[in-house]
Order: C-alpha cells, then sequence, then structure tokens
C-alpha cells in the first residue's frame, strides 16, 4: 500500500491492483495516514521516507 502511495495511485488504483474495494483502499489509507501521523498522502510518503517504510 505504502509503495502504490509513494508512486502517486489513486485510491481507485490501489483497490485495483490489490484486488480490494475502494472502500477498503480508502480506510487503509485513512489507517497509514493516522498512524504515521500525517496531515495528507504527501506527507505520509516523507515520513514514511525518512523512516525507512518506502524505497523510491
Amino acid at each position: 500500500m505504502l509503495a502504490l502511495l509513494a508512486e502517486g495511485a489513486p485510491n481507485k488504483v490501489i483497490a485495483r491492483r490489490l484486488n480490494i474495494s475502494v472502500h477498503t483502499a480508502k480506510f487503509h489509507v485513512a489507517a497509514i495516514l493516522i498512524k504515521l501521523g500525517a496531515a495528507n498522502r504527501t506527507d505520509a510518503i516523507a515520513i514514511a521516507m525518512r523512516q525507512g517504510l518506502v524505497l523510491v
């Protein structure tokens, strides 16, 4: 999920690539934002990169 966010994939693309519903993708993205303490998707990727959770 983080890798797809780092690619800039919208929820619809994430859902399709992971074979989940768009609602589930939105739920997981929201959970990632909360867990990382991020204000938005861009902030989440910046935090994840600093923590070594995702490589781009």
